[in-house]
């Protein structure tokens, strides 16, 4: 077969190139066809690591052949068994129709999952009422409720050991992090649950019937369940009040503190969603430090009023 025929040697010419519809089509065409699914236009969706099109009413993801650098295998895997752990949960989520392989010019793996119709939760957030916000943050409490539960490994990543895990920590000052690594290896953060691991406003959707779908699991992991939950407080909801209330109902302001705290050290994109909701790295000499930036924030724009 010559179903696929650019030129694929390293990252960059996967960068350039996962994300052309024409340069897929092929391809796409011989795989909905070898799975007896209909085929029809082929429209970009969300760009991330891998190709992935919407074809009619499914979506199909082609993930980077090993001569592109990345490591397909792990990314497969984990989103193969998450979605089909969502499936089997009753969670919200595409569902699974069909995975394989393609030997062509390259291996390409792919699955095939159905597409939702909806809206991405960033784009509605702030035309939201405060109950509307309010009865979100419970309606996706309950749904990581049914998500956030102990499970076979699936994939071989350790979050609390990982050092390649580290590096969005490395533009904050040396005693900040030495101390953060102290802290991980002693701490006790709880037994690790199934998390979605990137609850941010574009992988939630909501339907115009107003159901919630979660969508997009490249990143889940197994992990104490303060990694999924800082996420959502900080990075999805950004300290506003209505849904954190919603969604932490019944939980005091120094366990949402700690909550965040926790999870945010842990949490791959940590460093990242620290400098973007809390503060500079240059700010965060201590772990205290922190710590006092996370509680400013609750104070004043969640209202949850913690001592200091």
């Amino acid at each position: 077969m010559n179903l696929f025929t650019a030129r694929i040697e390293c990252p960059e010419d996967w960068g350039e190139i996962f994300q052309s519809a024409a340069a897929f089509t092929p391809l796409v065409r011989f795989i909905l066809d070898s799975e007896n699914l209909p085929v029809s236009e082929i429209e970009n969706l969300i760009p991330g690591t891998n190709a992935v099109f919407r074809v009619g009413s499914h979506v199909i993801k082609i993930f980077a052949p090993p001569e592109s650098g990345f490591f397909w295998e792990s990314d497969f895997q984990t989103e193969l068994f998450s979605i089909r752990h969502a499936n089997k949960l009753g969670v919200p989520a595409p569902r699974f129709k069909a995975d394989g392989f393609v030997e062509d010019k390259y291996h390409f793996a792919y699955i095939i999952t159905e597409h939702i119709e909806g809206t991405e939760f960033s784009e509605l957030f702030l035309s939201m009422t405060g109950k509307e916000k309010y009865d979100f943050g419970s309606e996706l409490k309950e749904i990581t409720g049914r998500l956030n539960i102990p499970c076979a490994p699936f994939n071989d990543i350790d979050v609390l050991n990982d050092v390649s895990r580290h590096k969005r920590w490395d533009k904050y000052p040396d005693n900040f992090k030495a101390e953060r690594l102290v802290y991980i290896n002693t701490h006790d953060f709880g037994g690790k649950v199934f998390v979605h691991g990137d609850l941010c406003g574009d992988n939630i959707l909501l339907t115009p019937r107003g159901d919630i779908y979660i969508v997009d699991f490249a990143d889940a992991v197994l992990a104490p369940i303060c990694y999924e939950q800082a996420l959502v407080a900080v990075e999805l909801f950004d300290f506003c009040p209505e849904p954190l209330k919603g969604y932490f109902g019944g939980v005091s302001p120094e366990q949402l503190l700690e909550i965040c705290f926790n999870g945010l050290l842990i949490h791959d994109f940590g460093g990242d969603i620290v400098m973007n909701h809390v503060g500079e790295p240059g700010g965060f000499e201590t772990l205290n430090d922190l710590r006092d930036g996370i509680r400013r924030k609750l104070d004043r724009f969640a209202g949850f009023k913690l001592k200091i």
